[in-house]
């Protein structure tokens, strides 16, 4: 019996990669959205501004810079421990193996 526990310990990051690569991509989706929506609430603009945008100052391309990774960050991890708890819930195993689930 644990050695069965331990085979299927194994094999579930495995598995877990194709739920973890479909959640982070809607996260991702979601945090594009809700970047959006921040922006337009916080300069009243549809676009923010890029990297390489000439009519844009430093500090507006690093305040959104920094939102947008912020949003992201916050999206992917809210993902990544909505999907491991769930095959927790249904397996009783943790998808990840060690501390941390991501390389």
């Amino acid at each position: 019996m644990a050695k069965d526990r331990n085979r299927t310990k194994a094999k579930l990051p495995l598995v877990y990669k194709p739920v973890g690569f479909a959640l982070g991509w809607a996260s991702g989706a979601l945090a594009g959205i809700a970047f959006r929506k921040t922006w337009k609430a916080i300069r009243h603009e549809d676009d923010a501004p890029d990297a390489l945008d000439r009519d844009r100052g430093w500090v507006e391309v690093l305040l959104a810079a920094a939102l947008q990774g912020a949003l992201f960050a916050v999206a992917r991890s809210a993902a990544d421990r909505t999907g491991a708890k769930a095959i927790e819930r249904s397996t009783g195993v943790w998808p990840a193996t060690g501390k941390g689930g991501r390389d």
